[in-house]
């Protein structure tokens, strides 16, 4: 256990803290606290990279973190109400999606390791900018400017349009069309 999986441990562990902040409508600590771990990220992975700490570990339990805290800030975001269920349905869908078809590629390959797609990192983008622009609009009293259902637009598009492109590579692959990398 190094520095950068600790870091990410600690990412990971924030999640839960973030919905009780979330559910509890203290949106300030939870715009905190998801800024704090978006911060965490780049420093573990700046860690991991100029230390020479990458680890098969942190490979793994880094976008476990990311995933698992945006998502579930997603999910909490939608149970108090604040983003609409189509939307939140939508991205947990996805992500499931993806997680299936990674669990099912290296259950039928050696080596299998794909590169997020760039609608994918679009996409993950625009979740955290809608996460974090909820928060602080409720939590920092920030003007919404009508950027909210922009947002919830855009996270829309890019999670149907991501999902998509996963798919039609996991057909590919399995069709024995497409190598993984």
């Amino acid at each position: 256990m190094n520095w950068p999986n600790v870091i990410s441990l600690a990412r990971l562990l924030s999640a839960p803290v973030g919905i009780w902040l979330i559910l509890g409508g203290n949106m300030t600590a939870a715009f905190w606290l998801f800024l704090a771990a978006g911060l965490s990220d780049a420093v573990d992975g700046f860690i991991a990279k100029h230390f020479d700490s990458r680890s098969q570990l942190g490979a793994l339990l880094d976008p476990i973190a990311d995933k698992t805290l945006i998502v579930s800030m997603v999910v909490a975001l939608g149970f108090a109400g604040l983003l609409p269920n189509w939307l939140v349905i939508l991205i947990v869908f996805r992500d499931a999606l993806i997680i299936g078809g990674f669990l099912l590629t290296q259950a039928v390959s050696d080596a299998t390791r794909w590169r997020p797609a760039l609608v994918s990192k679009l996409n993950t983008g625009i979740q955290i900018v809608l996460v974090a622009w909820i928060l602080a609009r409720l939590g920092l009293g920030a003007e919404d400017y009508g950027i909210t259902p922009i947002l919830i637009d855009a996270a829309g598009v890019t999670t149907v349009l991501s999902g998509a492109v996963y798919l039609m590579r996991w057909m590919r692959f399995f069709g024995g069309a497409e190598e993984t990398r």
